[in-house]
């Protein structure tokens, strides 16, 4: 699943898209009209954790890039249809693979809360730690995926932030310490930013401590994988060196 870095980075991406006009507009999605896109004038595109918004005069498309979403600028992939292609008055082009797509009315975008996503200039630490506090019995590997509290936070970044801060995934945020509660906040941003350099230079992966790993590097044991939460989703981490608070 893409996460909020990799949408970052798409944002970066498509940064010449906006102050163009739409000349061409193809989709394979039922939920929109692609001859209302054709002579729409581009205003803004924005990230709000894994939706990429595209504002134009008369209406506003949210993707969501789901699990397996993906993109391409300036070309195609080889045997794969896109959801939505679209083409500007310069010859760019911007095709959009396996996520979804509807159009979203003015009041519905003005109400995205940018002070939720971590990669924004927007993001109010204190907000999250509000909203936090607020639900003392969530699971610590939840509330990281949640998506109104850390936008953009995604199962690799769960399970890297938690290992950093040895932080079992069964604790229960009412029962972190006030030191631990803050750091979780400050690294679901900081590694989110760590993310996005990584991603930039192809070395991802290389540095992952926790995610899709067998050995603890702390402690060379193995670590625990199952699937964890309300969110169920899969979850790596070392039963001796991460604490659960409950």
């Amino acid at each position: 699943m893409p996460e909020g870095p990799s949408l970052y980075i798409l944002k970066e991406l498509v940064t010449d898209f906006v102050g163009q006009d739409i000349v061409r507009a193809d989709a394979n999605v039922r939920a929109i009209d692609p001859a209302r896109l054709i002579g729409q004038h581009i205003l803004a595109i924005r990230t709000w954790g894994k939706h990429l918004l595209i504002e134009m005069p008369e209406l506003v498309l949210r993707v969501h890039f789901l699990l397996f979403g993906t993109w391409r600028i300036n070309e195609r992939r080889e045997g794969k249809t896109p959801r939505l292609s679209i083409e500007t008055a310069r010859g760019d082009e911007l095709n959009l693979y396996a996520c979804a797509i509807r159009e979203i009315d003015r009041i519905e975008y003005e109400a995205y809360d940018f002070s939720a996503d971590v990669m924004s200039e927007s993001w109010d630490p204190k907000k999250a730690r509000k909203k936090l506090r607020a639900r003392p019995d969530m699971l610590a590997c939840d509330a990281l995926l949640d998506q109104d509290i850390f936008s953009g936070v995604g199962n690799i970044i769960k399970n890297e932030v938690l290992f950093r801060i040895r932080v079992h995934p069964l604790s229960t945020v009412g029962a972190l310490p006030a030191p631990k509660l803050r750091l979780l906040v400050e690294e679901a941003r900081q590694y989110s930013f760590d993310f996005l350099e990584w991603k930039r230079q192809y070395v991802l992966k290389q540095h992952w401590l926790a995610h899709a790993k067998r050995i603890c590097p702390r402690c060379d044991i193995p670590f625990h994988k199952a699937n964890l939460g309300r969110s169920n989703r899969r979850s790596f981490y070392c039963e001796r060196c991460q604490k659960r608070y409950t």
